[in-house]
């Protein structure tokens, strides 16, 4: 049996990697190629892999970890920020969902139980898929990113109630007291786990990181991740759902970096396993037999999630643009779904031949949701673009905004308020250089406008918005906003608004330099890459190279789009080989005390360069300081001789001093 389960693996594994590999040099992402990968080898297939029930088993530790380490990088402030988003946006996509398509299945067959159970299953999306896409293209603190997941947090809390009420739907009735149980005890644990991150897990971790033991602290993170998503799923909730918590739990300590690093390497082991076991859920056969009623399902459930995503996000307060990238990037069918389904084939609330159909398309629909993510930004520009849809999202603007500033020239426009937002925000202020900042966050606005800001609720891909702003007057443009494909048109239209704006962008990842570059932005700067600047100038520093040779280095290195650093081959002697750097020079210093010999003596009479080699370059006598004193200056008691020269030297004059040479 071992040895079945480990050829199963290795078969798994080879065949995904080929596949992967394969797709990945047609520019496909590696997500289809899992899937397709399990579609190959599964039981519908070509059926290498029969025993499904044990790799179905370490694809779900791959999606805990996933959604542990989506969690970390989340905060309970940065949730509770979100409100709005998760009980609002979600609330209103699941109902939305669950009564569009119960309503346009009704008409198919004619059944109100069985439509209502269609709704329950169209109305989840993949929290696995849509948070690994997010987080591959950096987009999960993007606009549409934080919708998205506030959403699909939303759909994990409704796992319970919709798993209660799935018995009603095959008539054998409902007990509400059960049900109210249920959902007190499903309200309970999470309440207790969220309050143990306050309290009881910061103070575990700092016991066991007291033990300076890299193994117990990674078993006592994975223990954390793998204990509270058991706790939750025996109360009800999904695994998913109890380990985002579990993450959620861990990212208020001070450990959360480190469990971060330790936790990676393990995820993605697994979560290619997920996406596997998926693929292993279609049966190729089956599908080209019936290929007109799955293709009429796919495109029934893409068109009513895209739908129903892009109206909940509009209610919310969000601009058209980022609703529909929203809706197309929850419009796949969710892995809790599946489980439902087979719920009601057990209820007899669907048939058969439903079930196939459901089970095939819902596949499919995860197949393409990477292409659709990847062309959503220029789909959603598209549509925004058009006159009709244009009008209704310039209304949208004028009802949410407070009025945009009335002339304004030679300013600085912010996009984004962000930290990196409020930072430039604060120093301008300071300097008294006049700015407008533009933000797509409601709520930021309206708390950042109470306190003064001169802050604007927009979308800046809009040409009427930056208008508003003074674009064709202004003299910066500062794109700080974790959108690469809002910033990427934010840059096109300001230039082609004013060609002489000077225009800044940040952004998270290096591969975006260059697009920025070409579309007119004057200077792009990747975090990635600054960080590294501040390292090597500090190294550089510690080796005593001269300042104006570490700022020359740091201007060459920004002033090509960080090209030297960007190459395969790290930079060698032909980017130094014009500066030499200086001897291992020291600095220190020694109190002279009463019963010293230097006491009353000149520096000429002791010699103390001709002897030691170091260099006097001041001495501290109570607060005052003698710089570069004069060779007949003599020693008093207390005084402090502040010395320089080269280490080996260092120790000779130290030992002078004291008077033992």
């Amino acid at each position: 049996m071992e040895s079945e389960f480990l050829k199963s693996l290795v078969i798994i594994f080879g065949v995904s990697a080929l596949v992967v590999f394969l797709l990945h040099r047609l520019k496909i992402p590696s997500i289809v190629g899992f899937l397709v990968a399990g579609a190959i080898i599964g039981p519908h297939g070509i059926g290498i892999v029969k025993d499904t029930h044990s790799v179905e088993l370490l694809a779900e530790i791959g999606v805990i970890l996933l959604l542990f380490i989506i969690g970390i990088e989340f905060s309970m402030a940065k949730l509770l920020r979100m409100r709005k988003t998760v009980i609002g946006g979600g609330g209103i996509q699941v109902l939305f969902t669950i009564s569009l398509s119960a309503i346009a299945f009704y008409f198919v067959t004619g059944n109100i139980n069985r439509s209502v159970f269609f709704g329950f299953l169209v109305a989840l999306s993949s929290t696995a898929i849509v948070f690994k896409l997010l987080a591959e293209k950096g987009e999960t603190d993007s606009p549409h990113g934080r919708i998205m997941v506030g959403i699909i947090i939303f759909q994990d809390l409704c796992v319970v109630p919709l798993m209660l009420l799935t018995p009603a739907l095959s008539g054998e009735g409902i007990d509400i007291m059960e049900v109210a149980i249920k959902m007190g005890k499903a309200a309970l644990i999470i309440a207790v786990v969220l309050l143990s991150a306050r309290w009881l897990v910061p103070r575990l971790l700092h016991q066991v990181v007291h033990t300076k033991s890299r193994e117990l602290f990674i078993t006592t993170i994975i223990l954390l991740c793998l204990g509270i998503a058991l706790l939750t799923s025996r109360f009800g909730l999904s695994l998913a759902l109890g380990a985002f918590l579990a993450g959620l739990i861990v990212s208020e300590s001070e450990y959360a970096h480190q469990a971060t690093a330790d936790i990676m390497p393990f995820k993605d082991s697994f979560i290619g396993l997920f996406f596997v076991s998926v693929g292993m859920l279609m049966d190729i056969g089956y599908v080209s037999d019936n290929l007109f009623k799955i293709g009429l399902a796919v495109v029934l459930i893409f068109g009513l999630k895209v739908i129903t995503g892009m109206f909940s996000a509009l209610m919310i307060g969000s601009p058209l643009r980022t609703s529909i990238h929203t809706g197309l990037g929850l419009a796949q069918i969710g892995e809790f779904s599946f489980v439902l389904a087979i719920a009601g084939k057990a209820l007899s609330i669907i048939t058969e031949e439903f079930y196939q159909i459901f089970l095939s398309s819902s596949v499919l629909t995860m197949m393409i949701t990477p292409f659709v993510l990847n062309v959503a930004p220029s789909i959603s520009g598209w549509i925004t673009s058009r006159h009709l849809l244009k009008r209704v999202s310039r209304l949208k603007m004028i009802s949410e905004r407070e009025g945009f500033p009335r002339k304004r020239q030679d300013h600085v426009i912010i996009i984004g308020f962000g930290l990196n937002g409020r930072n430039l925000a604060r120093v301008l202020k300071e300097a008294d250089v006049h700015y407008v900042v533009l933000e797509m966050n409601s709520d930021t606005v309206k708390e950042m406008r109470k306190k003064g800001e001169p802050i604007y609720y927009g979308d800046g891909t809009s040409k009427e918005i930056l208008h508003k702003l003074g674009i064709e007057k202004a003299r910066l443009l500062v794109i700080a906003i974790s959108d690469p494909a809002s910033a990427r048109r934010i840059v096109a239209i300001a230039r082609h608004e004013n060609p002489d704006i000077y225009i800044i962008v940040r952004t998270r990842y290096l591969v975006e330099v260059d697009d920025l570059r070409e579309l007119g932005a004057d200077e792009v700067i990747p975090e990635e890459f600054e960080t590294s600047v501040e390292i090597f100038s500090r190294v550089l520093h510690k080796y005593n190279f001269p300042n104006n040779i570490i700022l020359d280095m740091v201007d060459k290195v920004r002033s090509d789009s960080y090209t030297m650093l960007r190459k395969v081959e790290l930079p060698r002697r032909h980017v130094f080989e014009k500066y030499e750097w200086l001897p291992e020079i020291k600095v220190d210093g020694y109190k002279v005390s009463e019963d010293s010999h230097l006491v009353r003596r000149s520096i000429a009479e002791l010699q103390v360069r001709k002897i030691t080699g170091v260099t006097i370059i001041a001495v501290r006598r109570g607060t005052n300081v003698f710089t570069n004193p004069e060779p007949d200056f003599r020693f008093k008691e207390g005084d402090i001789i502040i010395f320089t020269g080269e280490k080996k030297n260092m120790d000779v004059a130290m030992k002078y001093f004291r008077d033992e040479v």
